[in-house]
């Protein structure tokens, strides 16, 4: 069995996060505010839930390829979850050991979609004839950092961008950011007991102005209770596409998770063992925490930061 590479999945995330921070003003803001009222003292302190990708299910794409990477650093692949308004599959990830954030990769079903977006997302990545993956040095961390941001298709055009986002805009969100991380997600149990629940932290990032996606409701609560999630909207980002056309588009959010004790594990004095909490993930919870990227969300979060 194959010996996990514990400092190059290090560097795989840091590498990951880096170009996420800058692209990703909440990031920081949120950060800084943190450490402002004392909850940690840096950044590192925070620990990451989870993070997420998006990827398109067509031929030497999709979860089949990208998940590679992380098998490699001794991930495992764990429950499958099925979005059909979204017309998604996805699935998530355990990490080697429990420093180490959750894994969601999710893929568009590509071939429920109508022909005319078929054939426009193919238009991009019909030439892709092998798993890009399959080209990597999976055991260079470097290497694998750089694939997250290397452009495996053309630039869209900004039409073809938004015919794409008419009909799922989790495609056109794909198109153009292709493997960027879509969000990294705070711990908030782990935090100090003044915020460490989803409601006490939710007014602490309305009341620095973060904008909360209210899909679903603010926090999205799991059948069982013990798996709280809220989001930042998307922040819109000046995009380049092709012909020399630049648009305003969702870039990336932030995501805050809340895992409760299991039952027969309420907490009695200090903190509640990672196995002792509820793991993996609620697809309602997920199929909301999505539409932080969608226009319904960010068009509020335009009016609210005009308004």
């Amino acid at each position: 069995m194959k010996t996990v590479d514990i400092e190059g999945l290090k560097q795989v995330l840091k590498a990951l996060m880096g170009p996420y921070r800058e692209r990703v003003p909440d990031v920081e803001k949120i950060t800084g505010a943190m450490i402002e009222k004392g909850m940690i003292d840096n950044q590192d302190d925070i620990v990451n839930d989870h993070i997420a990708f998006r990827t398109m299910g067509v031929p030497n794409l999709g979860i089949a390829s990208f998940e590679k990477i992380f098998l490699n650093y001794g991930y495992t692949k764990k429950d499958y979850y099925f979005f059909e308004g979204k017309k998604l599959n996805a699935y998530w990830y355990a990490p080697p050991q429990p420093e180490f954030p959750r894994i969601f990769i999710s893929e568009l079903r590509v071939d429920d979609l109508s022909m005319e977006a078929q054939d426009t997302i193919k238009k991009y990545t019909g030439n892709i004839n092998s798993d890009p993956v399959d080209d990597l040095d999976l055991d260079n961390p470097s290497e694998v950092g750089n694939f997250f941001y290397k452009p495996l298709w053309e630039l869209p055009t900004l039409s073809d961008f938004n015919a794409l986002a008419q009909e799922s805009e989790y495609a056109a969100w794909v198109i153009y950011n292709r493997y960027y991380l879509n969000h990294y997600t705070i711990s908030v149990h782990d935090l100090p007991e003044a915020y460490n629940t989803i409601e006490k932290f939710n007014a602490f990032l309305e009341s620095i102005g973060v904008k909360l996606n209210s899909s679903g409701g603010k926090v999205k609560i799991s059948e069982d209770g013990l798996l709280k999630q809220s989001s930042s909207i998307a922040q819109m980002i000046e995009a380049d596409f092709a012909r020399g056309e630049t648009a305003e588009i969702a870039g990336s959010y932030v995501e805050f998770a809340e895992r409760l004790p299991l039952p027969g594990h309420v907490k009695q004095s200090g903190l509640v063992d990672r196995a002792q909490r509820r793991d993996g993930f609620e697809s309602a919870n997920a199929d909301k925490i999505f539409e932080s990227t969608y226009s319904e969300q960010t068009n509020a979060l335009k009016n609210h930061l005009q308004g």
